[in-house]
């Protein structure tokens, strides 16, 4: 078994994106990891044994870029069809490598295993069916548990090698086995282990063409696992190739910033060789949102740390917030905050405040105040000639602040580092740093009630945070941090990939006490991509989370609908947690990180779920939305929405 107190190094350079150099691995005419490309990938949505339909929709796909095509093989049925899909792709020119998913059933894998070039198991239940049962292993006991895996897992290794084919071990945050929820409990280790279980299987009988994968649909607890894996291998000396991705991400703009935020974090440390973006969506959309998310990491300058250090003053392998004093509503215990910017805006008035989460009343004359309303703005040279709600604070640029604001409550200046000794340390303040100022820090100590805005730029901003991250701590600076980061980005859902991957990996390692974004998109855009951001990493919840995963043809109800209906009727539940499966592998261990749960059992009946707990079993498709919202009514968490 692993010693996770031993792990350390999980990338090449923490300053510097350098890719992790993995085996290479061949699935079919694709060559995966080592100094290959970064591979594109998705899953199809249709019933395997709908020939047709499962060709039709490969083919699609395929001409959207996509470089591997999974499809599901839940039984020898669905295993032996895929002979069928292979000739018929075949004969239309179509050579893309097929990847068989296997949950359950050996005997399909099997099948697969001589038609593929590619079949992906799952460690927590290839060999295990899953009870939800605490179980108390000596050590004897769990070597005979392992002892019986090896004996299930060999056969399939050996045809592997014998029609060389390739194999993804697939670890799954929901679908861990008993044994190592047991041991592990339910964490980044215990996906780890699970994953390793199966390796030394492998490795013992002398089959490399392995890639692992870690997915979760929490992305911090998917980053966390990738970065222990990489860690026990590089220590191992055996980097396999990495499947990155972020399981039951959803749809629309949320399904897009959770699985930028997960991989991409990893993805600005050089970690991955095949992505798939998981959304609720038809698979072809996948394609071009994962291409373009590629994108951002294909022009890259390295960073200049100016005094780096390889002693991180956090774990990058479990979460913990930077402490910090709290200055106002900054840092501290308080959730972090997001800045919306009207610097650029001449003769401010409320229409200009919707954009990021207020809304005027002319006939009442009243704010209201929306859930994702953000907590400052930035008006620079402008004045405000109106009034502004009273929770909302106003920074402006120092030499407006002296002329018009100082004396006004809830207005704060905000100066260069290198004017901070001009004001009086009393005085509640954003002080503005970057690469530069770096060597001048000490100065801030002589100022407690100074926020430090960290200003960086796309490509830079991930290792410059990291850098002023570690000098903090040296230099025992305490001050909390907003993090700045301007980008001259146009296209939204470019904004949206490049902003959520370049600043989700400070949030994941603890480091940030708000986040300030500037871009060539709508003030609305900002600010949802903003609180997107933090709601993905855990920081700030403002909103529902649906852990909606990508149908497949397992899927017994059509999630795309089924999703927009119970989004529809439960929005307005911020804080909450739903998910959404189309079928029992995942779903009930994914239900143990949301708070309640809609699965698919059979054809029109779904089972609901409180957490891990099937508490309503069978119910007609047709009454299920509304069941569900009985169920969150009788468990205190239903609020009626806000006309």
């Amino acid at each position: 078994m692993i010693d996770f107190k031993t792990t350390k190094n999980y990338c090449v350079d923490l300053f510097e994106r350098k890719r992790l150099k993995t085996i290479g691995v061949q699935i079919g005419m694709l060559e995966l990891g080592g100094n290959h490309p970064i591979r594109v990938q998705s899953m199809t949505t249709t019933d395997t044994l709908d020939i047709e339909g499962s060709v039709n929709q490969s083919i699609r796909m395929i001409k959207e870029g996509c470089e591997l095509v999974r499809l599901t093989a839940p039984s020898k049925k669905e295993a032996e069809a895929l002979v069928q899909i292979k000739e018929k792709l075949s004969k239309l020119g179509f050579t893309v490598p097929l990847v068989a998913d296997i949950h359950f059933t050996p005997n399909a894998a099997e099948i697969a295993a001589k038609i593929v070039e590619k079949v992906r198991v799952n460690p927590g239940n290839y060999a295990d069916k899953k009870k939800f049962e605490e179980i108390d292993f000596t050590d004897a006991s769990y070597a005979e548990e392992l002892k019986r895996i090896e004996e299930k897992f060999i056969p399939l290794i050996e045809l592997c090698k014998k029609h060389n084919t390739a194999m993804r071990i697939g670890t799954n945050h929901g679908s861990l086995s008993d044994r190592i929820l047991s041991r592990y409990g339910d964490t980044p280790e215990g996906m780890v282990e699970s994953a390793f279980e199966f390796i030394r299987v492998c490795e013992k009988n002398e089959f490399y063409n392995l890639v692992i994968s870690m997915k979760a649909s929490n992305s911090l607890v998917m980053v966390q696992a990738y970065r222990l894996l990489c860690a026990k291998m590089i220590e191992n000396k055996r980097v396999y190739p990495l499947h990155l991705g972020v399981t039951e991400a959803g749809d629309g703009e949320d399904g897009r910033i959770k699985s930028a935020v997960g991989i991409g974090a990893l993805l600005e440390d050089g970690i991955g060789d095949t992505i798939r973006v998981s959304l609720t969506e038809d698979p072809e959309k996948e394609i071009p949102v994962a291409q373009k998310l590629i994108q951002k990491f294909s022009n890259y300058k390295p960073f200049e740390a100016i005094s780096s250090s390889e002693e991180l003053p956090y774990s990058p392998f479990d979460y913990q917030r930077r402490k910090s004093i709290a200055v106002e509503t900054v840092g501290g215990k308080n959730v972090p905050v997001v800045v919306a910017d009207l610097s650029k805006i001449t003769n401010i008035k409320p229409a200009h405040f919707f954009g990021f989460g207020y809304a005027y009343s002319i006939p009442l004359d009243k704010w209201n105040i929306m859930d994702q309303a953000a907590d400052f703005v930035y008006i620079g040279d402008q004045e405000i000639n109106i009034e502004l709600p009273g929770t909302l604070g106003v920074i402006c640029s120092f030499k407006n602040w002296k002329q018009n604001y100082a004396n006004k409550k809830g207005f704060y200046p905000l100066i260069n580092i290198e004017e901070v000794h001009t004001i009086d340390p009393a005085v509640k303040s954003f002080v503005r740093i970057n690469k530069e100022q770096e060597t001048n820090l000490d100065v801030i100590k002589n100022y407690p009630n100074s926020i430090l805005l960290i200003e960086g730029t796309l490509n830079e901003s991930n290792h410059l945070n990291r850098n002023f991250h570690i000098n903090f701590a040296k230099k025992n600076i305490n001050n909390p941090v907003v993090l700045k980061l301007s980008t001259e980005l146009s296209e939204e859902e470019q904004f949206q990939l490049f902003t959520s991957s370049e600043l989700g990996i400070s949030f994941i390692d603890g480091f940030g006490d708000g986040l300030w974004i500037t871009g060539n998109v709508s003030s609305q855009l900002i600010n949802s991509t903003s609180f997107g951001i933090l709601q993905a990493t855990r920081t700030r919840i403002s909103k529902t989370e649906y852990i909606s995963c990508p149908s497949c043809g397992r899927t017994l109800f059509d999630l795309q609908e089924t999703t927009a209906k119970i989004r529809k009727e439960t929005s307005h539940l911020k804080g909450i947690k739903i998910g959404i499966m189309g079928c029992i592998v995942n779903g009930p261990g994914e239900m143990a990180d949301a708070d309640y749960g809609y699965v698919g059992t059979g054809i029109g009946k779904i089972h609901l779920y409180k957490e891990k707990t099937v508490v309503k079993k069978n119910v007609p498709e047709e009454e299920a939305v509304k069941e569900l919202i009985n169920l969150i009514k009788e468990n205190g968490d239903w609020i009626e929405p806000k006309i």
